[in-house]
């Protein structure tokens, strides 16, 4: 099972920007001999673990390395039916908190952690490659754990903004998790601190927590990622501290089509919260954090998992056309999950959009442009709902939400769209459309780009947007047309 909300790419980054291009020369991203490169991979996730008891019996679990202390109590409790879960663990000397991610800890493999019990016992863990040993020794006292201290509440700058109830009850879930001693599991994976939050029973997950000051390059990034140089995010025209903000934005404006609660193209829910747990990444001391919380999604893998071969039309063509709107500048296969409905249909669903609604459109990636079903026609359906969107309504409903988008931002949405319906509405393709819009290579730019320079230059300077985007339209439409009429021949 995949990890809904993060996803499992490499990702290689020079000074604050990923390299995403595959295809491009590393002297377009201007990368000279003696430069230093960050690549964040994922590591093996499993750490090993045999348990034996006095009387010789014999267990082993596996435990992920993005797990904590207190998730290795409650799996020695669950399989030996003691309660460790009170007990304290102890490594060189020194106690653990709950919270010690079991990488941070076991960087070699033959750490060696004490668990201090309240009632006799023996458990001794035989090293092994990629493990580590355990031994658990009975005290003479008692030992009572400390309250740690918690806060969760979603952030609502406008009181008219009524939350969902799907949303209210996943910050309830989360919260009473917190409450109830599971604190939030760090993910390996991704390039941003993202933490799973853990229900009440603490045998599931029932939310991704995503805070601002972690996300890549941030001031407090888990990942060791340096620094942005000038507070540009990962992605041409996105800004470090930005991701949790468009994160909401793509739930909010992914509307449901006839009524429906669940967004067209299934964007989990998501909303801003406030999150105060010492869990969380806090090299100078432990602080409220905000973020985004993004409901988890039960899944069967990410769409890298297998070929897309199998995935239905009308799956693929909701993603494209959130995309093609949101001018998603991160779409790859990682972080499209994958599940099946109640009739055991293929149902896609898309994840993580902190890089969606760039101020430009030079990083603009869509994975499914190489896929058999983006050439594929829209539907009726597809269409009725396109001419359905109004990006002034959409910027007018982040607004309402808080957001008041920056005037680059928000032209970006206006022109995403623009090209969407018109395009849609000529009987272009996903494909056709989504390929305007991204860079064949890092120095020739797309279509839409080029649209736009034109559109710029049959402009006065100072003219208003509204004239711009009137100018664009005309722009926008001769070059559809030759698109049109080149099929034709």
């Amino acid at each position: 099972m995949s990890s809904a909300g993060v996803t499992l790419s490499p990702k290689l980054v020079f000074g604050g920007r990923e390299l995403a291009r595959s295809g491009s020369n590393m002297r377009e991203y201007g990368v000279t001999e003696g430069n230093v490169l960050h690549l964040v991979v994922k590591v093996s996730d499993l750490q090993a673990l045999d348990v034996k008891t006095a009387c010789g019996k014999h267990c082993r679990f596996h435990v992920e390395r993005g797990r904590n202390i207190g998730y290795v109590k409650k799996q020695i409790s669950k399989r030996k039916g003691g309660d460790f879960v009170d007990s304290e663990i102890l490594y060189e000397g020194e106690r653990l908190e709950d919270q010690s991610v079991i990488d941070d800890i076991c960087r070699n493999g033959d750490s060696v952690l004490h668990l201090v019990l309240r009632r006799s016992a023996k458990v001794r863990a035989k090293p092994v490659d990629k493990s580590f040993e355990l031994s658990i020794v009975a005290p003479q006292t008692s030992v009572v754990p400390q309250r740690k201290e918690f806060s969760l509440e979603p952030l609502v700058v406008n009181p008219k903004a009524k939350l969902s109830l799907v949303v209210k009850d996943m910050v309830s879930s989360a919260s009473d998790g917190l409450r109830s001693g599971n604190p939030p599991v760090r993910s390996r994976e991704g390039t941003g601190g993202a933490y799973f939050m853990q229900a009440s029973s603490g045998n599931k997950y029932v939310g991704v927590f995503k805070p601002i000051d972690e996300e890549p390059t941030a001031e407090n990034n888990p990942h060791g990622l340096p620094l942005s140089p000038n507070g540009e995010g990962l992605k041409k025209g996105t800004k470090v501290g930005e991701g949790a903000f468009r994160e909401v934005a793509a739930y909010l404006l992914d509307h449901p089509k006839n009524g429906e609660e669940r967004g067209y193209a299934g964007v989990p829910p998501t909303v801003m919260v406030e999150c105060l747990h010492p869990g969380f990444n806090h090299p100078k001391g432990v602080k409220t954090k905000i973020g985004s919380l993004q409901m988890f999604t039960e899944n069967d893998g990410s769409c890298e998992d297998m070929g897309p071969a199998s995935f239905p039309v009308e799956e693929v063509h909701k993603i494209s056309v959130l995309d093609i709107r949101l001018a998603n500048a991160d779409r790859h296969g990682g972080n499209i999950l994958m599940s099946k409905d109640k009739e055991g249909k293929i149902v896609l669903v898309p994840i993580d959009h902190g890089y969606c609604l760039p101020e430009s459109f030079e990083d603009c990636t869509f994975e499914w442009l190489y896929w058999s079903q983006a050439r594929k026609p829209y539907s009726r359906e597809t269409l009725d709902y396109i001419r359905s969107l109004n990006a002034e309504e959409d910027i007018n409903l982040l607004k309402f939400h808080g957001w008041k988008m920056p005037l680059k931002t928000a032209r970006t949405l206006r022109i995403s769209t623009m090209l969407l319906k018109k395009g849609a509405e000529r009987g272009l393709t996903a494909f056709e459309i989504g390929n305007m819009m991204c860079r064949e290579t890092l120095s020739k730019k797309s279509l839409v780009e080029e649209m736009v320079e034109e559109a710029q230059e049959a402009v006065l300077p100072g003219t208003s947007e509204a004239a711009f985007l009137e100018a664009l339209s005309d722009v926008m439409d001769y070059h559809l047309d030759e698109v049109v009429r080149s099929q034709e021949h």
